[in-house]
Parts: structure tokens; sequence; C-alpha cells
């Protein structure tokens, strides 16, 4: 393991390791949120108003860290949430993710604008793997990467229902960010002073958005903002009815990410949906809107037991995922937390990520007197 990444001891060494590496541009696209970004602050500060309450003398010399979630028993509590575009922040992007995932035996999302195809990774790894679904206005495309998902044995559907439209990422806006990079003179600097990352972009395989580049040119070759992205490409129509019908006509698990209020949680149990992730997008799209973990009692409090509950962005800690389960979270997802450290050094970086959460849990599970995260509950901890 390299020296640099060997003293990343935490997600916030990882991220000042990924600002080394990458244009700046690239940088606060993953660090970026919208507007004031302050439910992108919030999903992190909110673990902060709550309290673990250990026991002790519990015998936990051996404890067991694995969950399951939607049928599929995985080695950790928390797992790597669908994010975009990952070739763009390192040359391994999706692959990298994939096999780290693999090595920790813990489900892997890839996302509609994922830049390896879904067939590559099907091959690549056994584990579970969830197909992270934009609901497009082509139905064509709707249909093909259904299709992709299906011929390469992905498990989970996860269709996600709050990009209605584009959050005002005024980062972006003011980097210029776009996919693919559009060149100019400010660009062009960028690579230039970060000469590893622009050689690898330009030398390797040439980058695409994998399952839309058949069907559409923005993202790949036509340089778009993701913002414009979801606000041009996406159907604003899109319903519980479509919900339901894409539920029907997927021969797999079926989870909606983006569920936010405990109405919602109740119409995803409606539906048959087999889970629901309760994100807020990583604060970029609605900014003020709550956090995932100010949510959770309220949805557990009226779906829990009915579906499964993934508690999805902000965590940086395994504190974080305890408090998260102690509240009735079955398991917890991130984006962020395994973005940066790809973009430190691929799959090496993605493995540390959860090695260093890992052997955090594992320790706070210890400190916490439990040999078995399904010994958690709401009498372990207080809000402030």
């Amino acid at each position: 393991m390299p020296r640099l990444l060997k003293n990343c001891n935490n997600f916030s060494d990882l991220r000042d390791l990924a600002r080394r590496r990458l244009p700046d541009p690239i940088f606060n696209y993953i660090d970026g949120a919208a507007e004031d970004e302050v439910s992108y602050r919030r999903n992190t500060e909110a673990f902060e108003n709550y309290d673990l309450v250990p026991n002790v003398l519990a015998g936990v010399e051996e404890v067991d860290m694995s969950v399951e979630v939607m049928g599929f028993k995985i080695g950790l509590p928390i797992f790597c949430s669908p994010t975009a575009l990952q070739r763009l922040f390192h040359h391994e992007g999706e692959r990298a993710v994939a096999l780290a995932a693999e090595k920790y035996n813990t489900l892997f999302g890839v996302s509609s604008l994922g830049t390896v195809p879904l067939k590559t990774i099907g091959k690549l790894i056994d584990t579970p793997k969830m197909f992270q679904f934009y609901f497009h206005k082509d139905r064509g495309l709707n249909s093909a990467m259904i299709e992709m998902a299906k011929e390469a044995q992905f498990e989970v559907l996860t269709l996600t229902v709050d990009t209605i439209t584009g959050g005002n990422r005024e980062r972006d806006l003011r980097t210029g960010f776009t996919s693919p990079p559009r060149l100019t003179l400010a660009s062009l600097f960028q690579f230039g002073i970060k000469p590893v990352w622009a050689l690898n972009f330009l030398l390797r395989e040439k980058f695409e958005l994998s399952q839309l580049k058949d069907h559409v040119q923005q993202g790949s070759n036509i340089a778009i903002s993701i913002g414009d992205y979801f606000s041009t490409m996406l159907d604003q129509r899109l319903s519980w009815d479509d919900a339901l019908k894409l539920r029907e006509s997927w021969n797999g698990k079926f989870c909606l990410k983006g569920i936010m209020s405990a109405a919602d949680a109740k119409k995803a149990v409606d539906i048959g949906a087999d889970a629901i992730m309760i994100s807020n997008h990583g604060g970029r799209q609605l900014d003020g809107s709550r956090s995932p973990f100010d949510q959770l009692e309220e949805i557990v409090g009226s779906v829990g037991g009915d579906i499964d509950i993934v508690l999805d962005g902000g965590i940086q800690r395994g504190t974080h995922i305890l408090k998260a389960m102690a509240l009735g979270a079955t398991a917890c997802s991130g984006g962020r937390m395994y973005l940066f450290a790809l973009a430190a050094a691929g799959r090496a970086g993605v493995e540390k990520a959860l090695d260093n959460l890992s052997s955090e849990i594992e320790r706070d599970m210890k400190l916490m007197g439990i040999k078995s995260l399904s010994e958690l509950n709401s009498d372990m901890v207080r809000a402030r």
C-alpha cells in the first residue's frame, strides 16, 4: 500500500488526498452540493445530535458485522451506493469499486450514468449488484437499460425518485464542470497541474457513459452539466404508477432511492418495493431538505418491519452506522465515503475506505457491548 494511502485513517484523510490528485472542477463535483450546501453539511452533522449508550461486561471477543438487506447477507452494514461518472475520478472507475466491494462482501451499486458496461461488472464479481435507474423521456432507452441489467444478472433494481429536475449545483457553475470535461483555458490549466490524472484520462480507454452512449450523445461526446442532464433528459411525468409498472417488469429485488417522507415510505410499501433508501441525494438536489438521519425515526415508526430501510448519506464514521441501526435502519449506504477514496488511489483507495469503516465498526461494537448488530436498539442511543 502506498505510504500516503497507508496514512489515511479516516474519511477526511482520503478526501484530502483526493483533492491533491484531482483537477479542481472534478474534486468540487464530488465535494459540492446544491446552493448553500446546508443539507450537505447537515447530512453528517445530524449524527452529532444523538449519543450512544454503551453496555459493558458483555463478552465481545468475537463480533458479527453482517446484516441482511433485500434478502442478501452482506459482510458489512454499509454498502457502496450507486454514483455517476466514476472513470472521471480514477481510470479504474466502477471496476475498482466492484472489486473492493466484493473483497468486503458488500453490495455495490452501478449508476445509469456509469462509465463501465453492466455486462463487464456482471462478469467481474459474484457478490450482489444493484443497478440504479434514472427514468428517461426516451422509453426505448429505459427498456434497453432494464434489459442490460437483466442480462448482466444484477439482483437489485433501484429507481432514483428525487431527480425530477436538476439541483442548483452552484459549485459546478463556478468551476464549469461538465461530463465529459469541456476543454477551455481554465480546464487545460487544471489538467496541466494534475498531469497524472490528465494522462490517465487522455491515454486510457475513451470516457463514456456506457449504458447511455448508444442512445444519447450528451455526457459521452457532448459536454453537459449533470444538472442540465437531469432537467432535459429525465421524464418529469414520473409517477407512482410508473414505479409500480417498473417493479412489475423487473424480475428481482426492487428499491426506491430518495424517499424522505413517511407518506412516501408507505406508498413504497403499497407498490411492493423491497427496500427504500432514505436519501436527499447527498444534498445535491433540494437544499434545505432534512437530512436522512433526521428523518429516520419517523420513517421507521411508519413502515419499520414492512420494508427494508437503508440510511443513505452523510456517513463518515462507524459510530454513524451504529446510531442509524440503533434507530431502526436495516443497513446504510454512501457515495462520497468511497468516491474520495477511489479518486485518491483507485481500488486500493476504496479498499482502504472500507477497511477503515470495518475496523471502526468492529471496535465500536465491542465498546458498545454487542456481539451482533441485531442487538442494537433505541435504548442504546439518546437524542440530546
